[in-house]
């Protein structure tokens, strides 16, 4: 028997959880994504982000699930997710489990997943106050490609305008989507000034796991993250309120 997915009610339908966060089925395509004014609010940078998987024609039937479960380490929506600190709804025989996104990819094209088992939901959390996300990602051609280096960066700011919590997940540089943790610790509790969102940046570039190929070197990839990054953080922290230096 095949099952279509897509005719399953609840991996299709996209709605506000009691908490004001998001519950998105994993059938949800692209284009029905961006449709939500709602959740293009909350999480623009998601739908930006999203809406790089393939062409127009692929986005209308693209899902975050299924950027997710292809396990693919250049995989555009999964940095993002893994920097707002998405968690997915997993069914299976046994019964229904929550993980966070973050501990499902485990290598090139394989998550952790057991074979009676089906992710069917993505699920966001609220967006805190003075909190941005956005992804960035170099690709040889402007569309329909492949990252050879991405960052998904979450950045929330203090009363005081400090940054109170970061995350870095860098694309295309590891066997799986990397936290750039000690980046992020380097930017916890300080004010976002050009110089340290460049020193963050670099710090990343130096945590990333990158390797040589036909598209490119690791050196390269390496610097790229460190552009990305310190783009990707210069925009975050000028969407949540304080003015971001200029690339």
């Amino acid at each position: 028997m095949i099952v279509d997915l897509k005719h399953i009610g609840e991996m299709c339908s996209v709605v506000r959880t009691p908490d004001k966060g998001w519950r998105i089925g994993a059938a949800v395509s692209v284009r029905q994504l961006g449709a939500n004014g709602d959740l293009a609010r909350d999480y623009p940078g998601l739908i930006e982000a999203a809406q790089l998987i393939g062409s127009l024609q692929v986005q209308s039937r693209a899902t975050l699930g299924g950027n997710l479960c292809n396990g693919a380490p250049s995989a555009d929506a999964v940095p993002l997710m893994m920097s707002i600190e998405a968690r997915v709804e997993i069914a299976g025989t046994r019964g229904r489990r929550m993980v966070n996104i973050e501990s499902l990819p485990v290598a090139p094209g394989k998550v952790a997943l057991t074979p009676d088992e089906l992710l069917v939901a993505v699920l966001l959390p609220p967006r805190p106050a003075r909190s941005a996300a956005r992804y960035l990602r170099f690709t040889p051609r402007r569309e329909m490609d492949i990252a050879i280096a991405g960052s998904g960066v979450a950045v929330r700011l203090g009363a005081a305008g400090e940054i109170a919590h970061a995350r870095i997940t860098l694309a295309s540089v590891a066997p799986v989507p990397l936290r750039a943790t000690k980046a992020e610790a380097r930017l916890i509790g300080e004010r976002p000034t050009a110089a340290l969102l460049a020193e963050a940046a670099r710090i990343a570039a130096g945590e990333a796991k990158p390797i040589s190929d036909t598209r490119a070197s690791a050196d390269y990839r390496r610097e790229l993250v460190a552009v990305l990054t310190r783009r990707a953080l210069d925009a975050c922290v000028a969407e949540a309120g304080v003015g971001g230096s200029k690339p």
